[in-house]
């Protein structure tokens, strides 16, 4: 039977959140910076369904087929195949997954499928993985998804094509989300600083970064940093703090989302050899009350589009392309933790502006399109430590 049922609960447009961040982010929402008024609005043009519930939900992708990935973050690799026809559906598990360092913000993370997935059946994964001694890090392994005709599947061939460097201890801004540019050629993966600062502006590693790889893991010959050799050629941008959030807008320019610190959620245009100047400059202060230098005293940094104190702690970023919300055509879809929000930003030129933000009443971890144009949201753990999975379509 399919688990879909009607949700029939009243979204709110607001106009900022008080919420607490992720943990341990905990005191972003202290701060106190107010946003723009946004638009009064008591109706999302939404409905909404619930679809299934998954243990810990990270991240999602829809195959080409219509096929649904679900990453738990424990471990698991889930997947929800969507009947042609009738309202039945299967759900299943994948074997072969790898086993994760799972604790903190750890664990299980982010699955893309490459660009010819329907021809090379190629899947890309990030999660943490254990070192030497108390430490550990980020990685993305490619593998080849073999799904059966029974309730399973697996994967194949897996191979590591990056890992975060150095490995550090504790459990927190790994980041790890991965995109593909438009052209297909090249692997982009966002690298937080685990929460150590410094390592942001530290080019002899790759965190607080956005890396440039080849599919195969291999770096371009025109990354800017390529000369340098070793892990450095790797570099994209830097200056970054927890990314979470990058994709690529219909023009081909890549954004990306990351958590500030006391304040100062970022939306940034990703730049080649561009440095955004975490933790030299930030629009949020440190948590023990110390305060950053904005932006704006430092024009050699990149300074962001859009800056959210009080936070909203963005966890998921994508540019809608449907025809099921065509107003929305263009516009990045941002899911927001703290602030239990779906928002939408409308992108000019260079330059971004928060159009709206409907309340969901839960921690939105993951955002994705469906093939069909539809929305599907993936909500952050509840205190049972389930997730629901919800279908936006237009509201009747």
């Amino acid at each position: 039977m399919r688990l879909v049922r009607q949700i029939l609960l009243p979204l709110i447009l607001v106009a900022g959140c008080t919420a607490a961040s992720d943990a341990p982010d905990a005191a972003n929402a202290a701060a106190g910076q107010t946003q723009p008024p946004r638009p009064a609005q008591t109706n999302a043009p939404f409905q909404i369904e619930e679809v299934a519930q998954f243990a810990e939900p990270w991240a999602m992708t829809f195959l080409p087929n219509g096929l649904l990935l679900v990453t738990e973050k424990r471990g698991d690799l889930r997947f929800i195949d969507f009947m042609d026809e009738g309202p039945s559906q299967r759900l299943g598990s994948i074997a072969g997954v790898p086993a994760v360092d799972y604790g903190g913000q750890g664990g299980f993370g982010d699955v893309v499928p490459h660009p010819d997935f329907a021809r090379n059946n190629l899947i890309y994964l990030s999660y943490v993985e254990g070192g030497e001694g108390d430490v550990r890090g980020a990685v993305v392994a490619r593998a080849r998804l073999i799904l059966d005709e029974a309730d399973a599947g697996r994967l194949e061939d897996l191979q590591v094509i990056w890992r975060q460097s150095p490995k550090l201890t504790g459990r927190g801004h790994y980041g790890h989300r991965i995109a593909f540019s438009p052209d297909g050629r090249h692997l982009f993966i966002s690298s937080g600083e685990r929460q150590e600062f410094t390592p942001a502006q530290d080019m002899a590693g790759n965190l607080g970064k956005i890396l440039r790889l080849n599919s195969d893991g291999s770096v371009p010959a025109d990354n800017p940093f390529a000369s340098r050799g070793g892990v450095t050629a790797q570099i994209w941008s830097l200056g970054q703090r927890n990314p979470l959030g990058l994709a690529f807008a219909p023009d081909g320019r890549l954004w990306e989302v990351e958590m500030g610190p006391r304040g100062g959620d970022e939306m940034n245009l990703i730049e080649r050899g561009a440095n955004y100047g975490y933790p030299i400059v930030s629009n949020g202060d440190h948590y023990d009350g110390r305060e950053i230098p904005d932006h704006s005293t430092r024009p050699e940094f990149n300074a962001p589009e859009i800056t959210w104190t009080p936070v909203i702690s963005p966890s998921s970023l994508i540019f809608y392309t449907g025809s099921m919300f065509p107003q929305w055509r263009g516009d990045a879809l941002i899911g927001a933790l703290s602030g239990k929000a779906l928002v939408r930003v409308t992108i000019d030129g260079n330059s971004a502006r928060e159009a709206e933000r409907w309340a969901m009443d839960h921690r939105i971890r993951e955002v994705e399109q469906a093939p069909d144009g539809s929305i599907y949201v993936l909500e952050d753990q509840n205190r049972e430590g389930g997730g629901r999975l919800l279908r936006l379509t237009p509201a009747r």
